[in-house]
């Protein structure tokens, strides 16, 4: 979830002394560029992941600023490091932050400098404006070891349902360029003997190529039916209230209901709806310059994910919740516009749907 203000009130006041370092995250190399708010910047290339290289640096900066007791305040764009660096740069005592890359301001030119060293000095540019308390950015808030471990089952159930649809539409469009059309489920129970009564119309070379696709289809069925069955378990036995309560309510279903709180409702907090509307992609982008104002929409700057899912959950509530208020206030606004309206107004009872939840 991104915070909407500039610096977190209670934390640390900045001193006049304190350190500024953003780091640059690549594949093999780092790159740090450290300094305070009046002076030069050093800058370091490190190995990545070299957690002692970037203290060296730092000790390094502090003896060269002749500040040995500064505080360090850093930044890094979030990333496919994820969250490990924010937690060992906290537990040495330097006060991190996680930016929201898509939200760092750029050069709107048509063609720019761009390097990681020109980005590690912008982004402690950038960082001394935070924290002097300008909005030039998101800030990410962090989850907890627990709850970011949680989200990784329903991930890879969706990136395995996914896989598993592309092997099925493979496997039909291989057997079709022989006019070879199944009935029945591929990889299924009745594969085996349809198979060997059918095989014998496709070539050689693409029924061994048939076979390995079956093979990789069927390894994915069996992983995504032993995290099915795991999941079930784990609500069965009652690991997951808040999820069982969900599921409770029509139109959610444990899938649904999974998602919905890790993802969002289990550990994120908000204090309005629209930083709820925010986090989801379902807050409206007004447009206004001057004579000019219109609405351009959602922002879709959020879990999309979760916004996918309340989107085909209020489908649904408008099926199963005939009676509710949400379903009422929708048919008297949208259901006797058109297409194109009723689209538009799913969208937004799927904005009232989440805050209701």
């Amino acid at each position: 979830m991104r915070s909407i203000q500039s610096v977190p009130h209670g934390e640390q006041a900045v001193q006049q002394d304190d350190l500024f370092m953003s780091l640059e995250l690549g594949d093999k190399r780092w790159k740090l560029s450290i300094g305070d708010a009046r002076h030069g910047v050093s800058r370091y290339d490190v190995a990545a992941a070299d957690t002692a290289a970037i203290a060296k640096c730092v000790a390094k900066t502090r003896e060269r600023f002749q500040t040995p007791r500064a505080v360090v305040h850093s930044c890094y764009e979030a990333g496919r490091d994820g969250w490990w660096l924010h937690r060992w740069l906290t537990q040495v005592g330097v006060d991190n932050i996680v930016v929201d890359a898509s939200s760092i301001e750029v050069n709107r030119r048509a063609r720019r400098a761009k390097t990681d060293r020109l980005d590690a000095d912008k982004l402690r540019t950038m960082l001394v404006r935070h924290h002097g308390g300008e909005h030039v950015w998101s800030v990410l808030r962090e989850p907890t070891e627990q709850d970011e471990d949680a989200r990784r089952v329903h991930r890879e159930l969706q990136r395995l349902t996914h896989e598993r649809t592309s092997h099925i539409n493979r496997i039909r469009a291989l057997l079709v360029l022989h006019n070879v059309r199944p009935d029945i489920v591929l990889a299924g129970r009745d594969w085996p003997a349809w198979w060997q009564k059918n095989s014998g119309q496709v070539s050689p070379k693409l029924r061994a190529e048939i076979e390995r696709e079956v093979a990789r289809l069927t390894l994915v069925k069996d992983q995504v039916r032993s995290i099915e069955l795991a999941r079930r378990r784990e609500l069965t036995s009652g690991m997951h209230p808040m999820v069982s309560q969900l599921t409770r309510l029509a139109a959610i279903g444990p899938t649904g209901a999974w998602v919905l709180v890790h993802e969002v409702f289990g550990w994120r907090r908000f204090s309005n709806r629209r930083q709820l509307a925010g986090c989801l992609g379902l807050a409206p982008t007004p447009y206004a310059s001057g004579d000019t104002e219109t609405e351009q929409g959602i922002s879709k700057v959020g879990n999309k994910r979760v916004r996918a899912l309340l989107v085909e959950q209020a489908w649904g509530w408008l099926r199963r919740q005939p009676t509710s208020a949400l379903t009422l206030w929708f048919n008297r606004r949208f259901a006797h516009s058109g297409a194109r309206m009723r689209r538009v107004g799913i969208v937004a009872l799927a904005r009232r749907l989440a805050i209701a939840l």
